[in-house]
């Protein structure tokens, strides 16, 4: 019997409700646990005891854990995470201003990923122990063991010597006097004013850092594509096939591809949400300014709303890709259907 892809995706909701319910919980533990007072730090050493205690019941820790876990749930749920302790503006407009940069990055990343990771696998499959499989392999484990920095840095420093005057670092030209619209991302907006300067320029600022921060997803994607290319060509379909005499291409890109799709999507989904929490080194090298590195920031900074409302986000993305690729993977293969059915 296999089961309905509605059914499946109902399912996968209520899950990602617990999940979600699991890390309220955990993130509001975590806050309450680390050390230093949040509204001490807020203040800094010079302020009075009666102005600390006075900061303390504004952001409602004198109240009782419990009480203070519902408020934080019921005020989450209505959009307001609180006020930053260091910028002194709620929380969802510094959010608000540095999610979409990163998501951009991010969204780039994991289309690099995809354009070359893909067919890279693909290629060193079918030309196995020859030449270009030997350099795909090479490529792809230097990309699994090389730190994102160096490549960032080593980006940075050959665009310096061959492109002198391409950009490396920030996000936009800021003679181009443009302000992020309403997506926050700058591409899209660009194309919504009609600025195709502004377009062309963000997309040069994204290829460095993109590139630099897909590095890692490629070699692991290459690996597994390749690895899941090899596995389903001695299924006994494909080599029924190739008795046949079904040109090898047809095999490839009609049967293979999608039989071997799976698990390279699945790390796919996971790099998406990954790639989110871990930008902050790429950002910090080129300067982005975005969500990953607010969120260092504010835990430099013991900023306690700002740092719960960064993991979060940052769990909600890993939930939301998960749940996606899974609703993907039983579009794809109706087997894993029929087993949750069973």
């Amino acid at each position: 019997m296999q089961q309905h892809p509605l059914v499946a995706i109902l399912t996968r909701l209520g899950t990602f409700m617990l999940v979600m319910i699991a890390l309220s919980i955990m993130i509001f533990a975590l806050a309450r646990v680390v050390p230093g007072d949040p509204a001490r730090m807020a203040l800094g050493p010079a302020a009075t005891q009666e102005q600390v205690d006075a900061l303390r019941v504004r952001m409602g820790l004198d109240k009782p854990l419990p009480v203070q876990y519902v408020d934080y749930v019921g005020k989450a749920l209505r959009g307001d995470l609180g006020m930053s302790l260091v910028s002194q503006r709620p929380v969802t407009t510094d959010l608000e201003q540095t999610v979409p940069a990163t998501v951009e990055l991010v969204l780039v990343s994991v289309i690099f990923m995809f354009v070359v990771a893909i067919p890279l696998g693909v290629t060193t499959a079918h030309f196995r122990d020859r030449a270009l499989d030997h350099i795909g392999r090479i490529l792809s484990l230097t990309g699994v063991t090389i730190p994102s920095f160096l490549f960032a840095i080593s980006l940075q420093l050959l665009a310096a010597r061959c492109l002198p005057n391409w950009p490396i670092i920030g996000r936009l030209d800021h003679s181009l006097n443009f302000q992020a619209g309403p997506t926050g991302f700058l591409l899209v907006d660009g194309l919504l004013a009609g600025r195709v300067d502004v377009f062309v320029d963000a997309l040069q600022h994204l290829v460095l850092p993109a590139f630099a921060l897909a590095m890692a997803g490629i070699g692991q994607i290459t690996r597994i594509t390749r690895s899941s290319m090899l596995e389903n060509q001695r299924k006994d379909h494909v080599l029924t096939l190739q008795s046949f005499g079904v040109p090898e291409r047809v095999i490839i890109f009609r049967y293979l591809l999608k039989l071997s799709s799976i698990a390279p999507l699945t790390i796919m989904g996971l790099e998406f949400a990954s790639l989110i929490g871990n930008a902050f080194v790429i950002e910090m090298v080129f300067a982005w300014g975005g969500f990953a590195s607010y969120g260092l920031n504010a835990i430099l900074q013991k900023d306690l709303n700002a740092v719960t409302a960064v993991v979060l986000v940052a769990g909600l993305f890993f939930i939301v890709a998960n749940l996606v690729v899974d609703v993907l993977i039983s579009i794809i293969d109706p087997r894993l259907r029929r087993k949750e059915a069973r």
